[in-house]
Order: structure tokens, then C-alpha cells, then sequence
């Protein structure tokens, strides 16, 4: 497979506000900070940055970060309108940009309220494929993403004998990483039992199988590698970028194969295009948005076959020192939904040597994927 964009681009800054239930920010305030933050971090001022990601289902255009941020010579601009890949897609837009020459340094910024503004299970309407979601699904009663995302679930759990017992694993190895960050909105003890009696939300997905929403902003600069070089941080050379979408139709329960991802699609570029095996990753950040979700990506990205999910997680250690550490930040889940930006942030974090109490021991090779609307999924591969 040819090389495509290997090492051509490196995470050179990052940055994040607090996440909270409750801002008291707009979504635009909330991206310029982290932006700010992103390019104080990388060494930069804001007349560097000559290309801007922003996120494609908000707000906030390219026009506003001129206005806000004061950037004298943008020359590049794109949107990657993939919901939760949306993240991973701009690194992948990024480095394409810095790569051709089209620009330097390129801001990737998400902010929004989703918690006190516009609440994330509204995301359904803002999805390019609402209206065959509305022909095949409403009408049955299917209306929030938990529901849409329970047939998937139980389709698995009836073709593979997966069990809510495997859900319950990720979701407390979430909230095990979550209560050493300081910035992370759940960090009680959650125990099986815990897990197993929190309420039913959309059968077999239970009150904590379902991410957070919540309120925050966080940014990364990509610039291109023979600058980042010489930069003053610690450059996250990425090494492998990827997407992929799901089958048509759009509609889960209409696909052929409702188990299957976009990520099965993305994570063989990826690898390819990184030159690297499974064995070589040091720490995953797997966009969770819900616990199936993260157990379905392990099978697409093919650290397990399809149907072995359950087993995978059952025998696999997730923790800071096991055989796959794995969301050290907490996630969606635990952390703090901020469109999977914040998988980004930590894993350049742990790449960097930064991640604190968190930090897994010598890891230098990480990988962070991006999955949204209905099954897109994105893929990046890095290196310290």
C-alpha cells in the first residue's frame, strides 16, 4: 500500500477548557479558547495559523476564527461533516493540506454546549441521512441515537452470544481512567453491579452504555513535519489517517450487515499507510459514544475477528499497565463528549509524556479513532 501522508504532518499543539454541565460560554467562545490554548502550546501566535478545520455540524465558520483570532493570511479551509469522525477527518484534511504546501499550521477547533445549549441527541437532525432514518425508523419509535444504536447492539449480541457483561467492562474501565482526571465529569467507583442495575435506556443499552452530554471546547494544530521539528513541543507525528463509511443504505437496520463499520474500511489504510501491525500500539483512544460502539471498533480495526468482541474484552487488561491500554482519559463515557476531540488531545498527551497519573509507561506508538453518523469511522495512527 503506498505510503500516502506518512509523517507528513505532526500534532505540534493542544488545548482544552474545562468540561462541564453548564459553560456559561457560547460554542464560539468555547472553541476560540481552546484554540488559543492550542496555539500558546505549540509556540505559535495566531498570525501563524494559516488554515482552519472547523467542526461541520456547528456554528462556527472560518470566517469567525479571521474575526476572533485575528488570523492575517488564511489560506486554507475545509469541513469534514462526518459527526464524530468529523475529528479524525480534519487531521486527515490537515495533513493533506500541510502536506501539498497549502498551508503551515492548521487549527482543528470543536466547541458547543452539549449539555445547556443544543443537547447532543439532537444530533439526529442535523444527520445527512435523517430523512431515510425518518422513512425506515421513527415511525417504529426509533427517535434518539440510543435507540438507533441498540439494534446494532442486540443484532451482535444475537448473532455472537455478546453480552451486556462486555459492555460493563468498558464502561468501567472509562470510569476507573476518569477518576485520576482532574478534568473528567464522572469519576465515582463504577462496579459491575452498578452497571448492571443503572436504568434501561434503549434496550440492551443501559443509562451507563450511553456517553455524556456535556459542555467544553478542544483544539489541536497541525503543522507540517519538517516545521514541527523544531518546534517547541514535543511534535505526535502521525503516521496513518484513514476514513471510511458504512454500506448503503443509510439507515442501520436497512444494511446488509448492521455489525460492520466504517472503521473496517479505514483501519487497513491506516495500518498500511502506517507501516505497523496491532502489536505496536501502545494506547488506543476509541471514540465511545457507546460501549457496543468501542467493542465494534476493536473488531473492525482488527485487534479481533468479528464476532469475537465479547471474548476480546473479557480477556484483554485495559488499564494504564495491560495489554491494551485503552480511553486513559475516561472517554465520552466518563470524561466529557467533546466530538472525540478529546481522544485526540489525550493521546498526544501520552505520546508527550504529559498524561500525568495517567500516563502508560513508555508508550510511543497510539492510535485514536473518530465514528459518527450512523457508522462513518476515521482512523489516525501516531508516533512520539
Amino acid at each position: 500500500m503506498s505510503d500516502g501522508l506518512f509523517e507528513k504532518g505532526a500534532i505540534t499543539g493542544i488545548g482544552e477548557t474545562a468540561y462541564t454541565r453548564g459553560s456559561g460560554k457560547s460554542d464560539t467562545a468555547l472553541q476560540m479558547e481552546a484554540s488559543l490554548k492550542a496555539i500558546a502550546d505549540a509556540g505559535l501566535s495566531p498570525k501563524d495559523i494559516d488554515g482552519v478545520v472547523p467542526y461541520a455540524s456547528g456554528s462556527t465558520v472560518a470566517e469567525d476564527f479571521i474575526t476572533n483570532l485575528g488570523l492575517p493570511d488564511l489560506r486554507y479551509s475545509a469541513t469534514t461533516p462526518l459527526g464524530g469522525a468529523s475529528c479524525v477527518a480534519g487531521i486527515q484534511a490537515a495533513v493533506s493540506a500541510v502536506a501539498t504546501g497549502l498551508a503551515n499550521h492548521v487549527l482543528i477547533p470543536i466547541g458547543r454546549n452539549g449539555y445547556s445549549g443544543s443537547r447532543i441527541g439532537n444530533r439526529v437532525q442535523q444527520m445527512p441521512q435523517f430523512r431515510t432514518i425518518g422513512e425506515y425508523e421513527m415511525p417504529l419509535g426509533t427517535l434518539a441515537p440510543a435507540q438507533l444504536y441498540s439494534h446494532m447492539a442486540r443484532r451482535h449480541m444475537e448473532l455472537y452470544g455478546t453480552k451486556s457483561e462486555h459492555f460493563a467492562k468498558i464502561a468501567m474501565n472509562g470510569r476507573k481512567h476518569a477518576a485520576m482526571n482532574d478534568n473528567a465529569l464522572r469519576q465515582a467507583p463504577m462496579s459491575l453491579d452498578d452497571h448492571q442495575t443503572s436504568r434501561m435506556i434503549a434496550d440492551p443499552l443501559r443509562l451507563f452504555d450511553c456517553c455524556l452530554e456535556s459542555d467544553g471546547g478542544a483544539a489541536v494544530i497541525v503543522s507540517a513535519s519538517e516545521r514541527a521539528k523544531d518546534m517547541v513541543r514535543k511534535p505526535a507525528y502521525i503516521m496513518g489517517v484513514a476514513e471510511g463509511h458504512p454500506d448503503s443504505p443509510s439507515a442501520i437496520t436497512q444494511r446488509p450487515d448492521i455489525t460492520t463499520l466504517g472503521t473496517a474500511k479505514a483501519a487497513p489504510r491506516a495500518f498500511g499507510m502506517a507501516g505497523i501491525t496491532h502489536s505496536d500500539i501502545d494506547v488506543a483512544e476509541i471514540y465511545d459514544c457507546f460501549t457496543y460502539i468501542v467493542l465494534c471498533q476493536l473488531e473492525d480495526l482488527g485487534f479481533c475477528k468479528k464476532g469475537e468482541g465479547g471474548d476480546f474484552v473479557s480477556s484483554t487488561s485495559f488499564g494504564f499497565d495491560g495489554d491494551l491500554p485503552l480511553n486513559t482519559h475516561g472517554g465520552l463515557l466518563s470524561q466529557a463528549h467533546i466530538v472525540g476531540m478529546n481522544h485526540v488531545v489525550e493521546l498526544v498527551k501520552q505520546l508527550r509524556g504529559d498524561a500525568g497519573a495517567a500516563q502508560v509507561k513508555g508508550a510511543r506508538i497510539g492510535l485514536v479513532t473518530g465514528y459518527g453518523d450512523m457508522g462513518d469511522g476515521t482512523v489516525a495512527i501516531m508516533r512520539s
